[in-house]
């Protein structure tokens, strides 16, 4: 029998994560298939801001540093991401953002195998880490940037560091962490990994990952701007040096020392004073994937996932939608990629009817699925307005025609 409304409520009352959608601030009417480029605000990082605003900052002014402990959150924070990511809760830290870890990254990678000067990555990779790669090696004067279709099989002797997305940010491929470690420690070169689009979406396991990278505004709803964090694993703290060595990395910054001297784990890939309001809602955001547990928020996602793709090809068969994004559960993030060649016009007429996906030039609408926040009922009437939208010809008004240059 055809999916109903009603088959779709169901699956809301049956489903055991719903409780959680009560604890994020949803617009009403709003269907929010965006939670993959910002994720909805939690009422309790709402809430933890205002204390730290009003109480914190307000009040204790200053003493907060220790009192409220402001000094402690890049390693608070870092600890709960560990828990996301496979990692241990010394192996991660939260500051600056994922760009300027990349940058971090990168180039302790290049120190820790002298002699390589190739920067291995590949194409269609997230341009910013591609960007950072070259920034770099525009730097340094001797580095190469080298950019392969298949990086597993471009491996060389003379590649220092592999860095790569775990999650393709266009087509949601997921790619096999553990494969490609194995396939660049065989030729002695490091992995680096971009977990923006997987953690907080998925269950991680670093296993034998030498280095990596990820934001806090996607999936982890730390809010526009999050602190991005780093990991490290163990084996590697005690010689890793990244080059950005500012004093709250210092082994005592507070005892202003002329000349820079790391300090021990982690903190060694802090650089300047934390932003304790963004970090502070981070911090309340992580406590809800905690308790949800990413086992059950891969569940719900793959399930949401299964039923939208289902939805599309019974309801807007006609559309002509293409997905890009891999069927197999084991292969793709959380979210589905669909090439349309009016997918510009599309995407901004649902948004004109309250449907947020996104759009990536040329032609790719992605609809991002972020269980805590989506609801079942949400999938079967995003589907029924795109329909409605493309039987109407909606998308053909003017005012939705892409413009030269789409930002």
């Amino acid at each position: 029998m055809p999916l109903t409304r009603e088959d779709c409520a169901r699956l809301d009352a049956e489903d055991p994560l719903a409780p959680f959608l009560t604890r994020f601030r949803r617009p009403h009417g709003l269907l929010y298939f965006d939670g993959n480029s910002l994720g909805m605000m939690p009422w309790a990082a709402r809430r933890r801001v205002v204390e730290a605003l009003d109480g914190e900052w307000g009040e204790g002014l200053i003493e907060s540093w220790t009192a409220a402990g402001w000094i402690e959150l890049p390693e608070r924070v870092g600890a709960k991401i560990a828990r996301l990511i496979g990692a241990e809760p010394d192996e991660v830290i939260a500051t600056d953002s994922t760009s300027v870890n990349l940058f971090k990254l990168l180039a302790a990678a290049l120190k820790l195998r002298p002699g390589r000067r190739v920067i291995l990555t590949e194409v269609g990779n997230f341009p910013t880490d591609i960007y950072i790669a070259e920034g770099l090696a525009h730097l340094l004067g001797d580095v190469e940037v080298r950019i392969a279709e298949t990086p597993s099989e471009a491996i060389t002797e003379d590649v220092a560091v592999v860095a790569l997305s775990h999650v393709d940010y266009r087509a949601s491929a997921l790619a096999d962490m553990a494969a490609v470690t194995a396939a660049a420690h065989a030729q002695g070169a490091l992995v680096l990994w971009d977990l923006s689009h997987s953690a907080g979406a998925l269950p991680v396991e670093m296993g034998l990952a030498d280095l990596a990278v990820g934001c806090g505004y996607k999936f982890l709803n730390g809010g526009p701007g999050a602190p991005a964090y780093v990991y490290v694993p163990r084996r590697w703290q005690p010689v890793f040096a990244q080059p950005l060595t500012g004093w709250m990395g210092h082994a005592a910054p507070f005892e202003f020392e002329t000349h820079y001297r790391p300090s021990q784990g982690m903190k060694r890939a802090l650089s300047g004073t934390p932003s304790v309001l963004a970090m502070t809602a981070l911090d309340a955001a992580l406590d809800l994937l905690l308790e949800a547990g990413m086992p059950r928020v891969r569940a719900k996602a793959q399930a949401q996932m299964d039923l939208f793709a289902e939805l599309i090809e019974a309801r807007c068969g006609d559309i002509g939608l293409e997905l890009l994004t891999p069927r197999a559960h084991e292969r793709r993030g959380s979210h589905l990629a669909y090439r349309h060649r009016h997918g510009y016009e599309l995407t901004q007429a649902l948004r004109a009817r309250r449907v947020v996906p996104d759009f990536r030039a040329p032609d790719i609408i992605r609809f991002g699925f972020t269980p805590l926040t989506l609801c079942y009922v949400d999938l079967w009437d995003a589907v029924e307005r795109l329909a409605a939208i493309w039987r109407e010809g909606l998308w053909r008004e003017p005012r939705y025609a892409q413009k030269a240059a789409v930002t």
